[in-house]
């Protein structure tokens, strides 16, 4: 099949950041591209060529989208995976499958596959209910503190809080949740595999995320991470048999933590482009958005070697500010040398919205985390008064 300058039809479900970086990409294939996204001010709206307004988990909604789509990718774990499956089963491809998606949706689902393919994770526990979590705890089998998973639509740090007293534990929201052993983390780490549908299979190098402690998002991304080689073999070969077991297509971020012990477990993982990955736009030979797109179109992957030394910091809305969106102090951060700023295109503001993110590339990483924290100290996010 040809996809350059030819009728060949990508879909995108979800027109977010993600959707507006990879778009890039497409751009300069001259891919034609859909995208289907809730709202109508959504960041991808104008780099596709047809955008469409609808609900992502919506079964008549997703299926008549993908019906104009020769391909279908999404940005956003969130959708209709019945929908997919019927497009898969008439002909339509759909990368990453819907067969992992079902998994990776449910986090549940998701620690169990770990399980049942000798995946190391945390030690867990499902639960229908917070009240049968509660029980546990009355009865022992659980003590404080532990983390608590909603298994359904967490997304930075929605749906996951640390339980460390009886009054977090009665105010967990309903719905079905695991419980979680607390790491003893030493760091957090990520692996971005691609693999295309030919058996093609690359890696990232291994990235360091720190983390707000507060909001549970990513402030940090280094590359390369400040580990030893030792771990960081350990650490892609877990990430390559997590890609296999799904048998993934595309790009596949996965989460570690790096134990105190030395021990390395997964996280979760995610079945598209990821925040872990956006240093590569500016440090890498190929980056992870178009990495992915040649993944799914089953084209030569591209080289995963980082040119410099990259930190990527999260632009996220300052506590306290909620409107329309003022970059202050953007110029500032401009006039320094190797920052590059990329602004997603939200007009609204609110507390810890990811609003945009900051490449800091230098040829050394500590200079790069130093700059980095001066980016991160100048910058705000904030709303008009």
């Amino acid at each position: 099949m040809s996809y350059f300058s030819t009728d060949f039809t990508l879909g995108i479900l979800g027109g977010g950041q993600l959707g507006k970086m990879l778009l890039t990409e497409t751009l300069k294939y001259d891919i034609r591209t859909i995208v289907l996204d809730p709202s109508a001010e959504a960041p991808a709206r104008f780099g596709c060529h047809a955008f469409f307004q609808g609900d992502l988990m919506d079964y008549d909604t997703v299926y008549q989208f993908g019906k104009q789509a020769d391909l279908i990718t999404f940005e956003i774990e969130n959708v209709n995976v019945d929908a997919l499956e019927r497009l898969e089963s008439e002909g339509i491809k759909v990368y990453p499958t819907p067969k992992s998606l079902r998994i990776i949706q449910d986090k549940g689902a998701q620690k169990a596959f770990y399980k049942a393919h000798g995946i190391p994770t945390a030690p867990f526990e499902p639960f229908p209910s917070p009240a049968l979590l509660a029980t546990a705890v009355a009865e022992g089998r659980w003590t404080y503190p532990f983390v608590w998973k909603s298994t359904r639509f967490g997304y930075d740090g929605n749906g996951v809080k640390i339980v460390r007293n009886p009054q977090d534990l009665h105010a967990l929201p309903e719905g079905p949740c695991i419980a979680e052993l607390c790491a003893d983390i030493d760091k957090e780490l990520a692996v971005i595999v691609a693999r295309s549908p030919k058996g093609e299979v690359a890696t990232y190098p291994i990235v360091e995320m720190e983390f707000h402690p507060e909001a549970n998002q990513v402030e940090y991304v280094l590359c390369p991470a400040r580990i030893a080689e030792s771990i960081s073999d350990q650490a892609r070969k877990i990430a390559l048999q997590v890609a296999e077991a799904f048998g993934s297509i595309g790009l596949l971020a996965v989460e570690l933590f790096l134990t105190k012990e030395g021990e390395i477990w997964v996280n979760e993982v995610a079945p598209r482009p990821h925040n872990s990955g956006h240093y590569s736009i500016e440090a890498s030979y190929t980056s992870q958005f178009e990495q992915h797109l040649r993944a799914i179109l089953n084209l030569p992957l591209g080289s995963t070697e980082s040119k410099v030394a990259g930190v990527m910091v999260n632009l996220v809305g300052a506590e306290g500010y909620a409107g329309d969106v003022i970059y202050e102090h953007i110029e500032d951060v401009l006039s320094l040398q190797g920052v590059t700023p990329h602004i997603y295109g939200k007009r609204q503001t609110r507390p810890f919205r990811k609003m945009g993110h900051i490449t800091i590339t230098h040829p050394n990483i500590e200079q790069a985390r130093s700059l980095a924290q001066k980016v991160k100290e100048t910058i705000k996010v904030i709303s008009k008064q």
